[in-house]
């Protein structure tokens, strides 16, 4: 199977966007990445682990492309500042939800089966169908509660 940035890579080619250093290093960055980063996140990780500097103006073009194309979903934890992650369809990345650091804003990814059964649960109780949820829950990470 493909990797996302392959796909990403081939989606953005036939919509007419140019291949360029700049958006294939966010989308391999993206690629790598377990759970959302910020605009921040991935110019820091670029600059840090792979040497490169792409400025923040060309990783806000790239993401944006990248929502348009409904290859990134943008996630937001309540603290204002955008998160992006890969739309990827096997097992290997599947839905899950956030933890949120309130103390220093660490996101952390969460799975949890019982989780999804009181969701769907709660869907036919209500009558609704639910066609997309995201679960975010805010606390104190380990790090934070020992300082």
């Amino acid at each position: 199977m493909a990797h996302w940035s392959q796909q990403a890579l081939e989606r953005l080619s036939g919509a007419g966007y140019r291949r360029g250093g700049a958006r294939e290093a966010v989308i391999e960055l993206l690629d790598e990445q377990p759970c959302a980063l910020s605009a921040q996140d991935i110019e820091d990780r670029l600059r840090t682990g792979e040497g490169r500097r792409v400025g923040r103006a060309s990783i806000y073009r790239v993401v944006d492309e990248l929502v348009t194309l409904n290859l990134l979903t943008r996630v937001d934890v309540g603290d204002g500042v955008a998160r992006y992650e890969p739309q990827r369809g096997h097992a290997e990345h599947e839905h899950h939800h956030h933890l949120v650091c309130d103390g220093c804003g660490r996101l952390e990814p969460f799975q949890d089966d019982a989780l999804e059964q009181a969701i769907r649960q709660l869907a036919s109780r209500v009558s609704f169908d639910v066609s997309d949820h995201d679960v975010t829950l805010h606390g104190c990470c380990q790090a934070c509660r020992i300082s």
